[in-house]
């Protein structure tokens, strides 16, 4: 089913991404984590994806899998980077081949020890041409999402411009787009202000990142341009050597931004897992008892 269509339903929706495993430790730990959240019955789940090689595989493995095996709808992340045009066309291929019908369609970060993107000869320096080039080799066959910042992407300097290079995207055949990571909840909510007035009207999925780790989080923040509430980053600080009070400040904090959203409207929430179970675990206990998920 396409998820256009599962967030046409009107009720939330709740998501769950994963990224391929590097290692046969991690993924059993994948394997494990799967597991443990199919009995939660997310809307959906993604699978994240490499440039090339053995991770680029492992997303296509994984996501069809999980659809096949277990009923869940997948969606498959595909990258502009290091692939050319011929490339990207064999991979949606391969992806419609096997019986999906959902592509998170990204332009992708520059690779390892580069500064910058630059666009493979033959292929696309933009996730809007991706966009464009699924629409025109799929059109309705594929849903198609993509990725928005709420506190502007990390490369641009103008959030104004950053809004419209998201309009421009949209307009190319975007279904929905889901958010970076947020510790802010007004960050969210100027943001879908500031799109609907410009003409953007597809869903706006919130992601949601739970702390688990101060380290591993602050590195990210630093990644996807994100920032953290002075509150939160003080009491943060307080409790980074202590991990089993960091995951507990993670969950309250993401279970109060959770129902803030689904509170104020927001259609899904998109949780960044890192491929571990508790923290999304607890804080989907948290909702259903408070009656936001389904049974």
């Amino acid at each position: 089913m396409q998820i256009k269509d599962l967030l046409a339903r009107g009720r939330p929706t709740f998501s769950f991404e994963f990224f391929p495993p590097k290692t046969e430790e991690a993924a059993r730990q994948l394997e494990q984590t799967i597991a443990d959240l199919r009995q939660l019955k997310p809307t959906f789940v993604s699978v994240t994806y490499g440039a090339g090689g053995s991770t680029r595989e492992r997303t296509l493995e994984i996501v069809t899998r999980v659809k096949r095996e277990t009923g869940i709808e997948a969606m498959a992340h595909l990258t502009c980077v290091g692939s050319t045009e011929d490339d990207l066309g064999g991979v949606l291929s391969r992806i419609c081949g096997a019986g999906l019908e959902n592509v998170l369609a990204l332009r992708g970060d520059p690779p390892k020890g580069e500064a910058e993107f630059r666009a493979t000869e033959g292929g696309f320096r933009y996730a809007g041409e991706l966009v464009k080039f699924i629409r025109a080799r799929h059109n309705s066959t594929l849903c198609v999402g993509g990725a928005c910042y709420p506190e502007k992407h990390p490369e641009c300097g103008n959030p104004a411009v950053d809004l419209m290079n998201l309009k421009k995207k949209v307009d190319e055949g975007l279904d929905f787009v889901i958010t970076q990571l947020f510790f802010n909840n007004q960050h969210y909510f100027e943001f879908v202000e500031r799109a609907r007035k410009i003409g953007i009207m597809v869903p706006i999925v919130a992601g949601i990142m739970p702390i688990t780790n101060a380290s591993q989080v602050e590195r990210f923040m630093v990644a996807c341009g994100a920032t953290i509430p002075f509150e939160l980053g003080e009491e943060l600080d307080r409790r980074r050597d202590d991990p089993q009070a960091v995951m507990e400040l993670g969950i309250a904090h993401a279970t109060a931004q959770c129902i803030e959203l689904l509170e104020h409207g927001a259609p899904g929430i998109h949780f960044y897992t890192l491929n571990r179970s508790t923290a999304t675990r607890e804080i989907y206990a948290a909702l259903h008892s408070t009656g936001f998920t389904e049974s």
